[in-house]
């Protein structure tokens, strides 16, 4: 019987085990490693810290899916893999054996980007820790005699929602909280157009976020430093940079891209070891690069899905390309959102009801175990 090891619980995982669910691999032992023991889903933190969810409603529990794939959930974090005998290593040291692995264990932040980040800041990821520290944070703030300043660090679309969500959710606990936007030097949003790019500045301004269009260079207890020179006061800083490589992927002996994420062909594996496939926003696709993205994640599940099931039984991968153009539905701290598709943008209250309907779509799909039909066999 084959082995195949699933490590991290991403979006493109959660669409494998649905997939498998629905039509079962056929004489093949499934494991899925996860430190934790649900997918929180990150299009719907935003929501969620604005106080639209509850964080159930924004949440997969990983193991009823995993059993309804046939596959079982080990509660641990790769942490190192022995490529010469396929063998993936957790944090705790234990050995788990394989013979194809699949990664899809998201990005991380790194803590030495900036100086004090790892001592002094909350990083967005892991979402798990943001979530614990955000509701400690809430019920300080609550309390609080005087006003609180909280910084976020990053002008992308995960820094640009945190900042609004916290501005709506000061208003509604209620409590004396400022909000300040650390963009960086290249501006808000700089991979999205300049309309949308106007747009978010307009909401940001009339939500009463403070922005500020240059680079944070060191984080210190309460206090974020400029590059300019400038030093900002801060009670608590959530940083929400671009994404990182987990450096356990080029130590371990995969190929990488030039940043260290895993690099992959059109099969979605590895371009290094042909047993290794990675999706999500721990993998690069060398010949069709795309933005480390929740949007492509999610669709890398079914292509995914297919050519491990295709590895496992010794037939031809099948070739995947991404779409070029994603959808990008920014929320605004209230129920209001901002479109972006290519050059065409729109903003409204509809946008967030569009949006809604997309997120718990999603969770609803994954949310409830497939029906399983045994007698699909592998292939």
């Amino acid at each position: 019987m084959k082995r195949l090891l699933l490590a991290g619980g991403g979006h493109a995982h959660v669409g494998v085990l649905e997939r498998f669910a629905r039509e079962p691999l056929a004489d093949v032992d499934v494991t899925l490693v996860s430190p934790f023991a649900r997918q929180v889903y990150s299009g719907m933190l935003p929501g969620w810290i604005a106080g639209h969810y509850a964080l159930e409603e924004c949440v997969i529990a990983l193991a009823p899916l995993a059993q309804a794939a046939g596959a079982r959930l080990h509660l641990a974090h790769v942490a190192r893999l022995d490529l010469q005998n396929r063998i993936a290593y957790t944090e705790a040291a234990e050995a788990i054996p394989f013979d194809v692995l699949s990664l899809d264990t998201g990005p991380v932040i790194d803590p030495d980007a900036i100086p004090g980040l790892a001592q002094h800041a909350i990083p967005l990821r892991p979402i798990e820790a943001l979530i614990a520290q955000w509701q400690r944070l809430l019920a300080h703030f609550a309390e609080a005699a005087s006003g609180q300043t909280v910084t976020v660090i990053g002008g992308g679309a995960g820094g640009v929602e945190l900042a609004l969500a916290i501005a709506h959710r000061a208003q509604t606990v209620p409590c004396a909280l400022r909000v300040q936007l650390v963009a960086g030097r290249a501006g808000l949003l700089p991979s999205l157009t300049h309309t949308v790019r106007a747009r978010l500045r307009r909401l940001i301004d009339a939500r009463g976020v403070r922005l500020i269009e240059d680079d944070a260079v060191e984080i210190g207890r309460h206090t974020v430093l400029l590059a300019d020179g400038g030093e900002l006061t801060s009670d608590a800083t959530i940083v929400a940079i671009g994404a990182a490589a987990a450096p356990w992927f080029g130590a371990s002996g995969l190929a990488t891209d030039e940043a260290g994420f895993v690099a992959v062909n059109e099969y979605l594996q590895s371009t290094s070891h042909p047993f290794v496939f990675a999706a999500g926003d721990c993998a690069t696709m060398l010949a069709h690069r795309r933005p480390k993205s929740g949007v492509y994640a999610v669709r890398a599940g079914a292509p995914l899905a297919r050519n491990l099931r295709r590895a496992l039984a010794g037939r031809p991968l099948v070739r995947y390309r991404p779409q070029k153009r994603a959808l990008y539905l920014l929320s605004a701290g209230d129920k209001y959102a901002v479109a972006s598709w290519g050059p065409w943008s729109a903003e409204g209250a509809w946008v967030w009801r569009w949006k809604d309907r997309i997120d718990r779509r999603f969770i609803a799909r994954y949310a409830r175990p497939p029906v399983v039909n045994r007698a699909v066999a592998a292939g």
